[in-house]
């Protein structure tokens, strides 16, 4: 099984999250909206590029819009893999949390 960095980890979140709209500035307004993070769209498409790399995400192309001039859109989705991969991450960090609730509690 395969392990994800934290960031990682919320890119893989904000595309399941997003789910038939997960695309680049989707899932950059996404994590900015939902962390405490600025980002640049450089950061996420290199993040996206790095995912789809190790399984867990795939892509496929959305038909042209009026909207982006005739351009079309890479639609991300997390597979199987990547979603054992953030299960796995997300039960770690609780497993490490565990008794430690009071001081980590978010307002």
């Amino acid at each position: 099984m395969g392990h994800t960095g934290e960031f990682e980890l919320l890119v893989i979140l904000a595309v399941r999250r997003l789910a038939d709209d997960a695309y680049g500035v989707t899932i950059l307004d996404e994590l900015e909206e939902r962390t405490s993070r600025t980002l640049t769209l450089g950061t996420v498409y290199k993040t996206l590029g790095r995912l789809e790399s190790k399984g867990y995400l795939e892509t496929r192309t959305a038909p042209p819009t009026r909207e982006r001039g005739g351009r079309r859109k890479k639609l991300y989705e997390v597979t199987a893999t990547g979603l054992e991969v953030a299960r796995s991450s997300l039960a770690d960090l609780r497993k490490l949390t565990e008794g430690l609730e009071p001081d980590l509690e978010v307002p």
